[in-house]
């Protein structure tokens, strides 16, 4: 079975509602396999703020650069984590190539701008006069700039390009935080409704009207329109968004087009969403939206990396029997003390662990089909190369190579009846 056709590193397998949440185990998410994939062709990671996203797919690229790839990162994230962790003083609108001696394959890093990248849409589909009139309109500034839903669609029209320029083996996307990381998929809709609105009919119906006659009732119309809309908007605005939409309509069609391909694009094999979570109840909360909007839209979905967790140095303690065996040894002497001191380290580790494993058994009880790689938390920050390596390794390595031996699938073993 091909890649397109199973999710990467699961197996088909029957639900069993019986068994309780703790023992029920998430089909393991193998990303050294999704990477190394010549039919993987684009990831998207989404998920909440702060939980490692944007490092996550930093980490995927590498590795997938170390698997022989020529791959390129595309975060819309403004924040500049991403150019930090690489080792660049700064991202632009285009692939800038990322230097990692050694690597067989190569690593491209880029930060969506969307106005730049609507200023080149308008100059490649348009002619050079209409394109001036265009960028120079007031109300084109402001819309390409931090109009609503803009970002987005300039997502879309990015992801686009550079899937249509063949020159990527793999495309590994950092979407924003919260669940504006999934408003992209709604972007060709939105871009329709709008371009299908009657503000939109209304300000171009005297461009489009032909014939003498429907020039003039198409101006009647525009004039009522203009009457009462310009009480609310100011007649200076509304001038300029006519303008504006006139100068555009000629392009209206392709923007629909190519974002509806990019749209499809997503949905088709050769495509994976990696769902980013750390064991907190609202960063789960978030990730069990994310996969509910995927499963509706028919996206593929990879997995879950469950990010951040702390699993314990050893699992053969119990939490319980740490506190006691601190409570035993501690007699008040340095030595005595140290120990004590450690055991009870382990306890409020082996208990945080429990809580942690909670959680995750909770999304998987939810979401029995949805596979799952657990990832430690790092001692700092990761802010290089190396950090993204080292995490780079959490995220590809064999299932069961852990200091505990504990599927990478889990914080702690699975408790059996």
């Amino acid at each position: 079975m091909s890649a397109a056709e199973e999710t990467p590193g699961t197996a088909s397998r029957p639900a069993r509602a019986a068994r309780p949440a703790a023992d029920r185990l998430a089909p393991p998410l193998d990303l050294a396999a999704l990477v190394a994939d010549p039919d993987t062709r684009i990831v998207v990671c989404c998920g909440s703020g702060g939980v490692g996203k944007t490092t996550t797919s930093a980490a995927l690229a590498l590795a997938a650069a170390e698997a022989g790839r020529r791959v390129v990162v595309l975060t819309i994230d403004p924040a500049r984590r991403l150019a930090q962790s690489l080792g660049l003083v700064e991202l632009g609108n285009e692939p800038r190539p990322v230097d990692v001696p050694g690597v067989p394959g190569e690593l491209h890093a880029m930060m969506l701008d969307m106005k730049r990248t609507f200023d080149d849409i308008v100059v490649a589909h348009s002619t050079p006069e209409r394109a001036e009139q265009i960028l120079a309109n007031p109300f084109y500034q402001t819309l390409s700039s931090s109009f609503a839903g803009t970002q987005e669609y300039m997502a879309m029209e990015k992801l686009g390009q550079l899937r249509a320029d063949d020159e990527w083996d793999l495309i590994v996307v950092d979407t924003p935080p919260s669940r504006s990381a999934l408003d992209f998929l709604d972007a060709p809709n939105r871009m329709s409704r709008f371009l299908d609105g009657t503000m939109i009919r209304l300000l171009t119906a005297p461009a489009r009207a032909g014939g003498r006659a429907g020039f003039k009732m198409a101006s009647a119309g525009f004039l009522i329109f203009t009457r009462i809309i310009s009480k609310v908007l100011g007649g200076q605005l509304l001038r300029d968004i006519s303008a504006f939409v006139t100068a555009l309509d000629t392009m209206f069609g392709g923007f629909r087009e190519r974002a509806t391909a990019t749209y499809e694009l997503l949905r088709r094999p050769g495509t994976w969403f990696v769902v980013v979570a750390t064991p907190e109840p609202d960063a789960l909360r978030e990730a069990s939206y994310f996969v509910d909007r995927l499963s509706a839209e028919g996206m593929p979905l990879a997995g879950l990396v469950l990010n951040r967790t702390h699993p314990p140095a050893s699992t053969a303690l119990s939490a319980t029997r740490a506190e006691a065996a601190a409570e035993a040894v501690d007699d008040g002497d340095a030595a005595t003390a140290l120990a004590a001191g450690a055991l009870r380290v382990h306890a409020e580790r082996m208990t945080l662990a429990a809580r942690e494993q909670r959680l995750a058994d909770r999304f998987t009880s939810a979401h029995p089909e949805v596979a799952m790689r657990t990832v430690p938390a790092a001692a700092g920050d990761v802010h290089d190369l190396e950090g993204l390596r080292v995490m780079g390794e959490a995220l590809t390595g064999p299932d069961g190579d852990t200091p505990t031996g504990v599927p990478r699938t889990r914080v702690l073993p699975a408790r059996r009846a």
